[in-house]
């Protein structure tokens, strides 16, 4: 069986696609930079040529039908056409409480994380385009979606919980549900791996850095703190979220700019970050040119991200 696997980030998109009859890649890819440019690298296993140029991408509809562009052309693909792809994979970043294993996905599945959607403005939506894109091209073809709040469920009360009226959980869910579980399960399992030592006797701290960064405590290959909260907007200073602030300034905010909580938390997400720092660039890979270059706003938006990480990670 040949799965495709996709991963809708909040500015990328990455997908493989694997034959699981010998375990061996066939195609892999990598979308950047959507919403501000856009660019596709696709590099088939076949021998075919690869595939690495600007592709505009406004948004992850125009990426995903690059990559299935990609898949099936007879200069670039692996397959003939779609349905040879025995089922799809997608990584969806938050499902809640309700959601803390892996499941097939039908109507009441993309219910459940059309739900979780205001806790994850820039990733759920973006993974239920990818849904909805494979599966208007590929019909009945199975799909599973696979959470990235799964691993953290494994966090205790202490770690989770906020300390504010105890109804505001029971009744409304509001907790820390961390984020990028996916990632930091296989980055534990590799580190056991590379270490020769069995993960239960480890204790590591794992971090996964990017346009949305986040940091994770693990003991025994058990998720037991992570940076993130309630939603993807918490922990580091990422690429155009704030991080942790004092929530007092959505008020100070709110009275001195006249703008509502719907604008404001627009703004946290998607204009804050090292973006709203520097005002040059949500990549860090611009940042580094331009700090370079003796952009100074650059530079301390960089200054930042490191102090952040580094007060998240205490020393041995």
């Amino acid at each position: 069986m040949k799965i495709l696997v996709i991963n809708c980030g909040s500015s990328s998109l990455k997908y493989q696609l694997l034959d699981m009859d010998n375990e061996a890649l066939l195609a892999k890819g990598l979308c950047e930079r959507i919403g501000i440019g856009g660019h596709l690298s696709h590099k088939p296993q076949n021998g075919k040529p690869v595939f690495d140029e600007d592709v505009p991408m406004p948004t992850h509809t125009e990426a995903i039908a690059a990559v299935l562009d990609k898949l099936t052309s007879a200069e670039y693909g692996v397959v003939a056409d779609m349905s040879e792809i025995g089922a799809v994979g997608h990584r969806v970043v938050h499902g809640g409480e309700k959601f803390s294993a892996s499941v097939v996905i039908d109507d009441e599945v993309m219910a459940g994380i059309a739900e979780c959607n205001p806790l994850a403005p820039l990733h759920n939506p973006a993974n239920i385009t990818g849904i909805e894109a494979c599966k208007a091209v590929m019909g009945d073809v199975p799909q599973v979606a696979v959470f990235d709040t799964a691993f953290h469920q494994t966090m205790p009360g202490k770690a989770f919980m906020y300390a504010i009226p105890y109804e505001y959980y029971a009744d409304l869910k509001v907790r820390r549900y961390g984020f990028h579980g996916t990632s930091h399960r296989y980055v534990s399992k590799r580190a056991a791996e590379l270490l020769g030592r069995p993960i239960e006797e480890l204790k590591l701290i794992s971090c996964h850095m990017g346009n949305g960064s986040s940091i994770c405590a693990i003991d025994g290959g058990r998720s037991v703190d992570t940076s993130m909260g309630f939603t993807p907007i918490a922990g580091l200073p990422m690429g155009t979220r704030c991080g942790d602030i004092d929530v007092s300034i959505l008020e100070y905010l709110a009275q001195n700019t006249g703008k509502d909580i719907a604008e404001l938390t627009n703004i946290l997400n998607k204009k804050s970050g090292v973006l709203g720092v520097s005002g040059v660039s949500s990549d860090f890979r611009d940042l580094d040119t331009a700090a370079g270059e003796g952009n100074d706003r650059a530079a301390l938006a960089l200054d930042i991200f490191h102090y952040s990480v580094a007060k998240t990670t205490p020393p041995r």
